[in-house]
């Protein structure tokens, strides 16, 4: 008997979504003072950020992977990433959702809630 793969399109996640799935996966792997903030309406390049604090530089690219797997698995891309563990920073752009790992001391020296404090808090995660 001859199968065929099922015709169900697959939907394409929101920006929501994807912010969504980077905090899930970030929280998962024991991210931490990760936080969800609406952009809209500050912002005239994403509509999310996804903020996250790992305890090593490994630890930092080791959450980065999982998000660009996950997102994957979602049919998400990143358009442009930069950074390095080493550095104490990474960012992960998927166009409409901008994801910072950071190192504490990096991420006090970046200071992007300050920085974005008229974005709305969705989400925060201690």
């Amino acid at each position: 008997m001859f199968m065929t793969d099922n015709p169900q399109t697959k939907s394409i996640p929101s920006n929501e979504d994807i912010a969504r799935a980077a905090l899930d996966e970030a929280s998962e792997k024991l991210g931490s003072d990760i936080v969800l903030l609406d952009t809209r309406g500050v912002s005239s390049f994403t509509d999310f950020f996804v903020i996250i604090s790992g305890e090593t530089d490994r630890h930092i690219e080791s959450m980065a992977d999982d998000i660009g797997r996950r997102s994957r698995d979602m049919g998400v891309s990143v358009s442009h990433s930069e950074g390095s563990g080493k550095g104490g920073w990474l960012l992960i752009d998927f166009t409409g959702v901008v994801v910072h790992l950071f190192t504490r001391d990096q991420r006090q020296r970046y200071a992007l809630e300050k920085l974005w404090s008229r974005a709305s808090e969705v989400v925060r995660i201690q």
